[in-house]
């Protein structure tokens, strides 16, 4: 199993209107791509010297196999909305994680 992670900080500004948007349109569009199985979203637990609030968002997917065929097939278009909403009030990263085990 693979975790798409990222990581991302929000300004203040826009804060209200990315976490509407994040949980009412980008996670469903993410999991109705079909490449994941399932989405979590925590808020991070530190203070940013930059300010905002950060969040991760983890998408598990099957395969190394299936990620791949969602930067290729469904990214671009989904990270452009976000750019497109948001712009520099958002900072973000990805992560990819394989789970070794689960206890």
């Amino acid at each position: 199993m693979i975790i798409y992670n990222v990581t991302t900080n929000i300004h203040e500004s826009v804060h209200e209107k990315w976490m509407i948007w994040m949980q009412h349109k980008h996670i469903p569009e993410m999991l109705a791509t079909g490449k994941f199985s399932s989405a979590r979203m925590v808020r991070v637990l530190i203070e940013e010297e930059m300010g905002g609030t950060t969040y991760s968002v983890q998408y598990t997917a099957d395969s190394k196999e299936t990620l791949q065929r969602y930067y290729l097939e469904n990214a671009p278009a989904l990270r452009n909305e976000a750019l497109k909403l948001f712009g520099d009030k958002m900072l973000s990263f990805r992560t990819e994680l394989e789970l070794i085990s689960e206890h």
